[in-house]
């Protein structure tokens, strides 16, 4: 096949996904390329992007969408991440629906402006690919990037797979700008953001229906003067930190609000968090991302043969469901938490903040903290038994310390 054979079939194979999309269909994608497809059918109006390792695929995506005149949104490509996100607050607070991604070294070099975002109360879409942080320099997946932004004010979730990735972002933008609160989307490097799996991508005015028009009522307009990020007294800082709380507080009922009218939508509803063969476990593995596709096969190989064990993934991760989580580990003797992220001197940040969350329960569960998976370290179905069964037989104690999993 030559050149132009080459490119007219890739511009048949294009023609045919567009046809395809706007009846609704199921298409072959990556994790990447569904982040990119939501992106698309959310109608975003600026998307500032900076391309980084495991990411750059949604740029390229969404670059490709332009460039057929099928994404109409300014797109904007700083010299950097921080200007990515200094590039996204002004176009947010003007009052147009914003979205951008990227991974790693990006999401830490927007470190100082994701506070901003916040506190501006702009409801900026970000897609985030887990990859290491340096150095030394990796590109494995590992969770610690988008962990360690847990405190600048960004609703958090983690998806499993491309199909949960593309409905979560379409779901975010309804979170977002319902309660003034930026969010991020995170699925793990390769695991998710490069596999091939077959997603349902819903029609354009499925979507359409499902996120109202932008509209917010402050935004800057010369004929309605308002300013932002002005020095404000203690008393002020206060309440406005206090009002973001507030906001947060309400995401948990917000999202499942959300999810619900989705799953009325397209059959699909994710929930908060999900109890996977829970009923009647007496060990319960705790987990994010896409370490859940791998515990839910342990599970399954555990249930056959003759172990009371379940799964709890976890979704929403910020604000943390607390409420939710008890709810789900209320009468489980063992939880294994296993975390694809190291905190130095803190530990595995997943199992720190699920003793906070249990912590005053009636015969809450003994809970014990794996670090396993740090830097993109394999973990088979068949470790994961294993570290279900020395806790079974005693040998792995319950300890408010993470351990380093073999």
């Amino acid at each position: 096949m030559n050149d132009a054979d080459a490119r007219a079939r890739e511009a048949d194979v294009a023609a045919a996904g567009a046809s395809a999309a706007a009846e609704g269909t199921t298409m072959l994608l990556t994790g990447n390329h569904a982040v990119a497809w939501a992106a698309r059918l959310a109608r975003p109006k600026v998307v500032p992007v900076y391309p980084i390792t495991p990411q750059t695929p949604i740029l390229e995506k969404i670059t490709e969408f332009h460039a057929a005149g099928e994404f109409d949104a300014e797109i904007i490509t700083p010299e950097s991440e921080h200007s990515v996100m200094a590039a996204c607050i002004p176009a947010s607070l003007a009052g147009v629906r914003v979205f951008t991604a990227t991974a790693s070294q990006g999401l830490l070099l927007m470190h100082e402006l994701l506070h901003y975002a916040s506190g501006a109360r702009a409801p900026i879409v970000m897609a985030n690919v887990n990859r290491t942080v340096a150095s030394p320099w990796a590109f494995w997946p590992d969770q610690t990037d988008s962990l360690s932004q847990r405190d600048t004010g960004w609703v958090q979730f983690y998806s499993e797979s491309a199909q949960e990735s593309l409905d979560t972002v379409i779901q975010a933008f309804r979170i977002a700008e319902k309660l003034l609160l930026p969010v991020m989307i995170n699925h793990d490097a390769f695991y998710v953001s490069h596999a091939l799996e077959p997603v349902s991508v819903p029609a354009q005015s499925l979507v359409d229906a499902y996120l109202p028009e932008f509209a917010p009522a402050h935004r800057i307009d010369p004929e309605k003067p308002e300013s932002w990020g002005n020095v404000v007294s203690a008393e002020m800082f206060c309440r406005h930190r206090r009002a973001i709380g507030e906001a947060m507080s309400q995401v948990p009922e917000v999202a499942i609000d959300a999810d619900r009218a989705w799953n009325q939508l397209t059959g699909r509803g994710w929930g908060l968090v999900e109890r996977y063969r829970c009923d009647g476990a007496r060990t319960v593995i705790v987990t994010m991302g896409s370490m859940c596709g791998t515990a839910r096969d342990a599970v399954d190989q555990m249930r056959d043969a003759g172990q009371a064990v379940g799964l709890l993934k976890v979704r929403l991760y910020r604000p943390l469901p607390v409420q939710a989580l008890r709810a789900a580990l209320a009468g489980v003797e063992r939880v294994l938490v296993l975390d694809r992220n190291y905190s130095p001197g803190h530990g595995g940040v997943l199992h720190q903040e699920l003793l906070a969350a249990l912590y005053g329960m009636d015969e809450p569960p003994r809970v014990r903290g794996l670090l396993a998976g740090v830097g993109g370290v394999n973990v088979s179905p068949q470790r994961i038994a294993e570290y279900v069964r020395e806790a079974d037989e005693g040998k792995g104690a319950p300890s408010p310390e993470s351990i380093w999993a073999r």
